[in-house]
């Protein structure tokens, strides 16, 4: 394995955390609303799951789902079904007062690992990235580097955006327009739960 690969390897995922979509969302509120230690704790919990569909990815679970379509199909379900009820709940309590409730980091932390660990297609999306980009019969070592860069790289975003949007300014912002921003937020999630849950 080259440099140069996992050079190209991060420029794609790079890319593609920075463009919004139900884990991007996720950790923005959590941020915003619950402080950066859970903004943190939700990134973790974000770069875990992506960095094990990369490890199934290489490992060649894809191959699986392909001989077994029925287990595919129930995690897609699972995962939409789990982003909508997040939608409705956001939606329901958009107009609660925040107050000073602190989310646990261990529930900020299981939040982004079960928002990722719902889209198995982050893995067929690593999966075609890694055919393209990484040679074939890659030793372990190689595996354990690709993985466990995914993971910084996961990290390193979601807590530079924790450290940005917890912030006294960026928190009272968001207290200002809760409601407003709460029902993007739910009609966003509510989406992508529905297109992960329609979609071939």
């Amino acid at each position: 394995m080259s440099p140069e690969s996992l050079i190209a390897f991060n420029s794609i995922l790079i890319a593609a955390l920075l463009s919004p979509g139900a884990a991007f969302l996720t950790s923005v509120r959590m941020s915003v609303s619950a402080g950066r230690a859970a903004g943190i704790a939700t990134g973790f919990g974000l770069g875990t799951m992506a960095a094990l569909w990369t490890l199934a990815a290489l490992m060649g679970l894809e191959g699986l789902f392909a001989l077994f379509p029925w287990a595919y199909t129930t995690l897609k379900i699972a995962g939409a079904l789990y982003l909508i009820w997040i939608a409705i709940q956001t939606w329901r309590h958009a107009r609660d007062p925040l107050g000073d409730v602190s989310v646990p980091r261990g529930r900020a932390f299981l939040t982004g690992f079960l928002v990722n660990l719902g889209n198995p297609k982050s893995m067929l999306f690593a999966g075609a990235i890694i055919v393209v980009i990484f040679p074939k019969g890659l030793e372990a070592q190689h595996i354990a580097l690709i993985v466990a860069n995914h993971f910084a790289l996961e990290v390193l975003f979601y807590t530079a955006c924790a450290l940005l949007l917890s912030s006294g300014p960026a928190r009272a912002r968001y207290l200002a327009a809760k409601p407003v921003l709460d029902r993007i937020a739910a009609v966003a999630l509510g989406g992508f739960g529905l297109k992960l849950l329609t979609g071939k």
